[in-house]
């Protein structure tokens, strides 16, 4: 391989996690034209397309797709080495893409996220709000945020935040009008508000008490795709909510909810980040991993 073919490697690469010649240009800070050069004479230096070319869309063949699975631990190897030199400036620095279900964006990473990237400015932070568990891999994330429950077993996880409590509740005006469920099985009578995840499923209430586990398939008027707005909806009457301890303090502690089956909803781990294992690790991700991992004896002040 020459170094010509390196850089078209780089551009390969760029074009196919956009999926478009333009927002490489962009990101690699080239012309358009100089992209689709490159790809041009990458395909012709190995005799075979890479990518498939419409008026609309551009996305890698299946040789190109071969490739590119070979390609990306050599770029990140090379990112990596890139990075480390920045690091003995004593600056992380460089774009780091973290993958979170939007629970985890609003109650453990937006309030410190000032505090982050001021702390580090050279650092350039995308946060991507999925709920399914992402192949950060494929995806081209340096990091996810999921549940323990979520984690694949070749991950290498970090927890970031205390243990967390399902909370049950619903407005004063609910319970006027619905008597409070004294057990799971009761919620079957309830107007309860649904959950539907990004990959079209359902989620099925858990709750467990001494040992017993249960999983309640609930029904209601609304579905929602987030939390925010479940708690908006439940604050307004609208049923019972399925919520975490950290999202409704202020609601529970004014009286604007009214908590039910507590004894059913046991702690468990909170999230955790989740990164693939390498050589080197980038140091603008062990900058994010140490600011947000989570410690006991802090507990009381975050």
């Amino acid at each position: 391989m020459n170094r010509r073919q390196l850089s078209q490697l780089a551009v390969f690469a760029a074009v196919s996690e956009h999926r478009s010649f333009r927002a490489a240009a962009k990101e690699l800070l080239i012309a358009p034209s100089a992209v689709s050069h490159a790809i041009s004479s990458l395909e012709d230096s190995l005799g075979v397309r890479l990518l498939a070319r419409t008026t609309r869309s551009v996305a890698p063949t299946e040789e190109g797709s071969l490739l590119l699975e070979r390609l990306r631990p050599a770029l990140e190897e090379i990112g990596i080495a890139l990075e480390a030199v920045n690091d003995t400036r004593g600056k992380p620095a460089g774009n780091l893409r973290v993958t979170a279900p939007r629970f985890a964006s609003d109650i453990l990473l937006a309030p410190r996220l000032g505090d982050f990237l001021n702390l580090y400015p050279d650092i350039t932070l995308e946060i991507a709000n999925e709920d399914g568990f992402t192949d950060i891999v494929k995806e081209g994330f340096d990091a996810g945020i999921r549940l323990e429950e979520s984690l694949e077993a070749d991950m290498i996880a970090v927890r970031i935040s205390p243990n967390l409590t399902t909370v049950i509740a619903a407005s004063p005006e609910y319970f006027e009008r619905y008597p409070k469920p004294q057990h799971p099985r009761d919620l079957v009578h309830h107007r309860c508000i649904k959950r539907r995840f990004t990959n079209g499923s359902i989620y099925r209430w858990e709750f467990g008490k001494d040992g017993q586990e249960l999983i309640v398939a609930v029904d209601g008027p609304l579905v929602v795709s987030e939390d925010r707005l479940a708690l908006l909806a439940a604050l307004n009457g609208a049923g019972l909510a399925y919520l975490f301890d950290m999202r409704v303090h202020t609601e529970l502690s004014a009286g604007r909810l009214v908590r039910v089956l507590e004894d059913w909803c046991a702690p468990y781990p909170g999230p955790f980040v989740y990164y693939p294992s390498r050589r080197q690790m980038r140091p603008a991700l062990r900058a994010f991993i140490d600011f947000f991992r989570y410690v006991e004896r802090d507990a009381g002040g975050r």
